[in-house]
Formats: C-alpha cells, structure tokens, sequence
C-alpha cells in the first residue's frame, strides 16, 4: 500500500534547540496511524512541518510517495493535507462560517460573498450533522467554548477537502460518546481512502482505533508498531521510558467550606441563560470536580470566579471576605485565588514575553521587584529559575528565553508554578492537563492534590471525565448552566454519564 505521507530523517531547531534530531514517519492511504509521545517529543513540531507551517533543516517529505517541499500551508493545503491544531487558529471576533470560509471550501468557489457564505453555512450544517455536532455556523467564535472551538477546526479542516487529516489530540475536550463518535467518523474516513494521523495520549483511542502507531521519544522516532499486538503497558513504556508516576498520597478529612457559589445567573439571551442557577460549595482540603459536556457553561463560570468582565447576578462568596463579584481581579489573587484557566496561551501566559517576566507578572503590582518602571531583573530571573527547578519546566535553557518556545505541558508546568507561587487558599483549575501527555498530566494532577492536601479548596472543571473521575473527590454534572447532580466518591461513572444526558 502506498505511503500517503512520509517524513524521513527531519531535523528542526528552534533558537539553538533541537526539537527534532532523527525523525521518521509514515502514513498509509486507508489507516489510522497514531502518533504517540510525552510533551516535548517532537510530536507538534513534526506535524507541522508535514502541514507546512516549519521548514525542516534536513530530511525530506513526501506526498504519495513524491518529493514535495512547502513554502507554507497553503502548499500543504494544495497536497490536500489538513491539520487541526492543538491550540485553535481562529479570527475569534469571525463567525463561525466566516472563520471556514477563510479556507476558500471547494463548493464555495466561484460564488459571491454572499452566496458563498449561505453554501458555507449549508455546508457546515450538513457537515456537523453527520459527526454529530451541535454547532450554529452564524455564532461567532469568541462566544463559543473550548469545546466547541474545537469542533469548528475540525470542520473546517474537512470542509476544505483534506485527504490527508492530522489531527492533534482531537478527543482531549469531548465526552466520552462524542469523542467515540468522531473517532468512528475519522476511522471511517480512512477506510473510505483516506489518510488519518491521530496524535493522543489516550491509549484506549489508539488501541481501539489506529492501524498502526509511531512513538517518539526526545525528537526522535522510537517505533512503530502495530497496537492491536502491543500491550498498553508496552506503549506506555515506548512513550515515557522505564519510570511511572508515584501514587498519590492519601488526603485528610476536608474542612470548612471556603468557597461558596449560589444562584449564579447570566442574563437571558435567545430564550436561554448561559448560567442559570449554580450552586456549589468547596470545602478546605477537597477537590470539587464539575464534569459535563462542553458548552454547558463551565467557561463563563470559570470566568466568574477569576474576575473576568461579565453580567451576573447570585454570589462568589470566599470565606473571610465575602461576595467577589465586586473584587478586581488582582484583589482576588492577593485573597488567595489561583486559576488555571483552560486556555492556557490566552489567558495565562504571554508567548512573546520571556518565562521569568511570565512567571513574574502576577506580583509586578506587589513591589517584589520593585517599582513596575524599574524592575529588579536579578530577582524575578532567580525567582523564576527556582520554581522553573521545583516544577520540573522542562526545555527552559534560560528564563529570558520566550514562553512561546515551550511545549504544552511545560508552559502548563510554568503557569502552576506562578499560581502556586504562593500557597493558595482556592484553586480554579480549568481543564488543567487538556492536550498534556501521561508524565506532565500525572505532574498536574499531583500539584493539585498537594494543594488540596496542603489545605487548599480546589475547584476541578474538566470535560475529561477521566481526569474528573481520578481527582475529584466529590463530583457535580453541569448541564443547560447549572449543577444537575452531586456525587460522592467513589461515584457511578454511568450515573454521572446519564446524569449529563438526561438534562440535556
């Protein structure tokens, strides 16, 4: 069977690091082959050389089984290669169809903007139907949800005509049934000729789906191997080495409720409230995890609770202050609120400021550094080198180096680190290891925990039921902006799942 895409021998460097030394891949027409590997593998960096966003340094690529070089993705495009990305490449002030028309669909060529539009929202309808998503193409992206973000870049990819799809962590925001559901899609599409690359972490995906698996390891290809014949246990082993993540400690007693969240409400828009009635409390020392369906929600209660601009009424009550709802932001920080927020490049970190001013920034306005005009650089560098040593910020050659240039767990890894800079007394985490591989999900999880054993009320949103089910001690469904149900652990994860659907 011919090769669809091929990379042999792919070297990258980015400001004097290697991202890539050695790298082999190869995909099929008609398979699924996965592509598996911890945070900072290489993994991104190759993909987005085979979908023309990097130029290798040395190697080759080749597009059914023909030297092909890109000068950007519109090249790759032309190959019918599309990639949706982990971190979304959206106009979020666009509409949902005008974002994919963006993308010059096929169908819409030829037509005027106005006819173009109309087929490209037709299109998108008739598209989402059949993965099975609820998607309103006349609904800009900036209101969406992660969640849905997602879904968008999915179709646009497909929209477009793509036959060779790569695919980076696609199910990390779906439920269960929606992930099962795309994933049947996406093995269907292979099997009607098509080329799929799926680059996950989540084992049960590429042992129940992929034809074939690439594992990589430090910017090199490690194997590839046929998952149906390898353990998941071997594949864990390929793609983090011999070590294993140490097992939690167990937790104490929870104490007083520290935070308290009632009757929170959004105004009515389009015969619906985004928030409509939240009740929920926090306890010292426990991990309230909110599991649901994306789009339910969870965004702007995240975005409540961190202070961000938005109409509400109901209270955020902290124990020993009171209602937040009229604290500034930099107030609730220094009350003892850290938040993890689920977007980590547009709402924590700033990629082309360096990682000690990203680290840093959170106590500019404290004076730690002295006067905002005149910053001690040698303290906030010496700050953020020591919590980039007790985080374990990988791929960090020097704190004046941009946070742009770290990979997806090690910017999650830095982002902790400032929020746990000082020890909180509430933690918002918001789908805090989206996207992250087996060891920095693991790293994640365990800060968390420490946090809720230090003391800390820790509040866990996530559609990753998994992640929810593994931390949470007690569990709420969000669904249509409200808690629907509560259960304690250990919880009935088909109780929980039903509970998401039946308030749908």
């Amino acid at each position: 069977m011919p090769n669809a895409l091929e990379l042999t021998g792919i070297r990258k460097s980015f400001d004097g690091f290697a991202a890539l030394t050695d790298a082999h891949f190869a995909a099929r027409w008609g398979e699924v082959h996965a592509l598996l590997g911890e945070n900072g593998a290489g993994k991104s960096s190759l993909m987005n050389i085979a979908a023309g966003l990097y130029a290798p340094e040395t190697g080759a690529v080749l597009v059914d089984d023909n030297a092909v070089r890109f000068g950007g993705p519109r090249d790759a495009a032309r190959h019918r290669i599309g990639m949706v990305h982990q971190h979304f490449k959206l106009v979020k002030p666009f509409t949902v169809a005008q974002n994919i028309l963006l993308t010059a669909p096929p169908a819409a060529e030829g037509l005027r903007h106005g006819q173009r539009l109309a087929q490209v929202e037709r299109d998108i309808r008739a598209k989402a139907r059949e993965l099975g998503f609820d998607i309103d193409p006349t609904r800009r992206v900036e209101t969406l949800s992660v969640a849905e973000q997602q879904r968008v870049e999915i179709l646009k990819v497909l929209l477009a005509g793509a036959r060779i799809l790569i695919l980076d962590e696609p199910t990390a925001v779906l439920t269960d049934t929606e992930a099962e559901r795309l994933l049947q899609t996406v093995h269907g599409l292979a099997r009607g000729g098509a080329a799929v690359v799926l680059v996950t972490h989540k084992m049960a995906d590429v042992k129940t789906y992929a034809d074939r698996v690439t594992v990589m390891r430090g910017g090199r290809t490690v194997a590839t191997v046929d998952p149906k014949e390898t353990s998941t246990q071997q594949l864990v082993k390929l793609t983090v080495g011999d070590s294993t993540p140490a097992e939690a400690a167990p937790r104490g007693t929870p104490g007083d409720v520290k935070l308290r969240i009632t009757g929170l409400r959004t105004p009515e828009s389009g015969g619906r409230r985004v928030l409509d009635g939240v009740d929920l409390t926090v306890r010292a020392g426990e991990i309230y995890g909110i599991a649901g369906v994306g789009g339910n929600g969870q965004g702007e209660l995240a975005a409540a609770i961190m202070g961000l601009p938005m109409a509400a009424d109901g209270e955020i009550v902290l124990e020993g202050h009171g209602d937040l709802r009229r604290t500034s932001t930099a107030d609730r920080r220094e009350l003892g609120l850290a938040a993890i927020p689920a977007d980590r490049y547009g709402l924590a970190l700033a990629g082309s400021l360096s990682v000690a001013e990203n680290f840093g920034v959170g106590q500019v306005h404290t004076g730690r550094y002295g006067p905002a005009w005149h910053l001690r650089a040698k303290d906030l560098e010496a700050d953020a080198a020591e919590a980039v040593r007790e985080f374990d910020v990988q791929g960090v050659r020097s704190t004046a180096q941009k946070a742009a240039l770290l990979s997806g767990g090690n910017a999650q890894k830095l982002v902790i680190a400032r929020e746990f800079s000082k020890s909180p007394r509430v933690v918002l985490a918001h789908s805090p290891s989206r996207g992250l591989d087996v060891r920095a999900g693991a790293a994640v999880h365990a800060r968390l925990r420490a946090a809720r054993d230090a003391g800390a009320a820790v509040l866990l949103i996530s559609e990753d039921l998994d992640e929810v089910l593994a931390l949470a001690d007690r569990v709420g469904v969000m669904t249509r902006g409200r808690i629907v149900a509560e259960h304690d652990q250990p919880a009935d994860r088909q109780a929980i799942g039903q509970a998401m659907v039946d308030h749908g």
